[in-house]
């Protein structure tokens, strides 16, 4: 009886965790499928043409679910700088080293809509921390080329978020406030060489699609495993080990 109740119990942990990895290796496929899908997505949104400024306004009247769709869109604007609002997001890495996002709001022109721009990375003075890097910011009409793209990614900040023009990261909804612009829910990255004290290598973004498939060949592989080991201790092994039993010490 008791012999029986172990055999249950190990036959129902076997089949539960071989299911649970094959669960869990599709999973993982799937989740590499979804990256594969935006990457490709990614890569034909950034052939088609660039958006002008009727454009992208037109994005402003669609809710956020729908403005996604265009993320890494080119764009090809033209409006007024506002320098007076620009931001520097501290401890941001480029090439390895270590300064500022510069991000400075573009009024469109004619039309007077604020998109928030991701202008390019310049290094800071580490000797004097509070110091502004020297970025040039042209006046009057300008053309802008880039991209439509989420803000930039946050770091860990504790306490409250910064006001002052040097800040670790940019809420958006609470820059807006603080400014009254009239601030869109998408920011635009700047492309191009390295201009006005900045620079524009922006990091490629890596899906880890690989990963993804490394697990589900770890769940795969596990779940085979796990079946493999059960088949053999219960079902040849110990079959073998009974029938030595008998020869040596005879029926019971």
């Amino acid at each position: 009886m008791n012999r029986d109740r172990k055999f249950y119990r190990l036959t129902a942990a076997a089949v539960f965790f071989s299911l649970l990895g094959v669960v869990l290796g599709f999973w993982q496929l799937d989740r590499a499928a979804q990256k594969e899908a935006l990457q490709a997505a990614m890569q034909a949104q950034a052939g088609k043409a660039p958006l002008d400024n009727a454009s992208v306004i037109a994005l402003a009247s669609q809710d956020r679910m729908q403005a996604s769709g265009v993320l890494y869109h080119p764009v090809r604007l033209q409006g007024r700088w506002l320098p007076e609002h620009t931001v520097y997001l501290d401890n941001r890495q480029m090439e390895a080293k270590v300064g500022f996002f510069v991000l400075t709001p573009l009024r469109l022109e004619p039309q007077g809509q604020v998109l928030m721009v991701q202008r390019g990375w310049v290094p800071r003075n580490f000797e004097h921390r509070e110091q502004l890097p020297d970025v040039q910011t042209a006046t009057g009409v300008v053309t802008v080329e880039g991209d439509i793209a989420l803000a930039p990614s946050k770091l860990y900040a504790p306490g409250a978020p910064g006001e002052g023009p040097i800040r670790q990261n940019l809420e958006l909804d609470q820059y807006r406030r603080q400014t009254g612009l009239p601030l869109q829910a998408f920011t635009v990255r700047e492309s191009g060489p390295p201009s006005q004290g900045l620079r524009r290598q922006w990091p490629v973004v890596n899906f880890g699609i690989e990963k993804h498939y490394g697990y589900a060949f770890q769940w795969f592989a596990l779940s085979t495993l796990i079946a493999g080991l059960y088949l053999w201790f219960q079902f040849f092994r110990r079959p073998a080990a009974t029938s030595r039993d008998i020869a040596n010490h005879g029926p019971q």
